[in-house]
């Protein structure tokens, strides 16, 4: 029980990963304020931890806008009397030719995994700092770390919430604030859906799924250990580092 009545929020928490570290943060006894703009998913992840004897509250706010997401915060901070970790799971996007991309689309995918990382950090810093160690942790993707055919806008999310992520750990380190991201290949989500290759894709350019198993997903749950690994005294020397999950593709 290493998160015991320590409170967490955590963005794209409807399904998927974020349902899933949700769920496995409460099971480590954290206090979980769930966000998204799914509310239905919402009041499943909520019952879900509750069903499990779990302390969970839920809120829909959008983080491409900053006054949703702070008043989603502040909620956050009154129900539960200070906030101890950010974790920013929401994100979107999909698999598609550079000219098919429009600004609308362009603008969108770095509106949510960009912008959005961005709002939930200014709206949740002012009540991380006054914790004996607070933690953001940033989910971006081995996207951000390499060249992906088929995915300029995500990857350039992804690239840029690496960076402005390393960046906070190196600005508040002597303020006892860690900021860390992971950096997974496909994980077994709905929005893997969205990445699929197509007939029209070079194939020898298609590489979404990891080694040493061709076409293995990974687990939500397997994801969401090491968001839990870095949001706990388990890493107190670990600041500003990307952790790669993805079975040695990169390597």
């Amino acid at each position: 029980m290493r998160f015991t009545d320590r409170a967490v929020y955590i963005t794209g928490a409807a399904s998927g990963l974020g349902r899933a570290t949700a769920m496995l943060f409460a099971r480590e006894g954290a206090k979980v304020f769930a966000v998204d703009v799914n509310g239905d998913g919402v009041v499943e992840t909520v019952n879900a931890i509750r069903a499990e004897g779990g302390v969970a509250i839920g809120g829909v706010a959008d983080v491409t806008d900053l006054d949703s997401v702070e008043a989603s915060v502040e909620y956050a901070v009154e129900a539960f009397g200070g906030l101890c970790v950010l974790v920013n799971v929401a994100g979107v996007g999909r698999a598609a030719r550079f000219e098919e991309i429009d600004e609308r689309e362009w603008q969108r995918t770095l509106s949510v995994n960009l912008d959005g990382v961005f709002h939930t950090t200014k709206a949740a810093l002012p009540h991380l700092l006054k914790q004996r160690g607070g933690n953001l942790v940033n989910v971006a993707s081995i996207a951000g770390l390499r060249g992906q055919a088929y995915c300029s806008a995500y990857s350039a999310s992804k690239a840029g919430m690496i960076n402005f992520t390393r960046s906070l750990a190196l600005e508040f380190a002597s303020r006892n604030l860690r900021a860390n991201c992971i950096a997974p290949a496909g994980i077994q989500t709905d929005l893997i859906s969205h990445f699929m290759p197509r007939e029209d894709f070079e194939p020898q350019l298609i590489a979404y799924f990891s080694p040493p198993k061709p076409g293995k997903l990974w687990k939500p749950e397997d994801i969401a250990k090491s968001v839990l690994y870095f949001s706990c005294e388990d890493s107190a020397g670990v600041t500003g580092t990307t952790l790669i999950i993805d079975g040695g593709y990169l390597a």
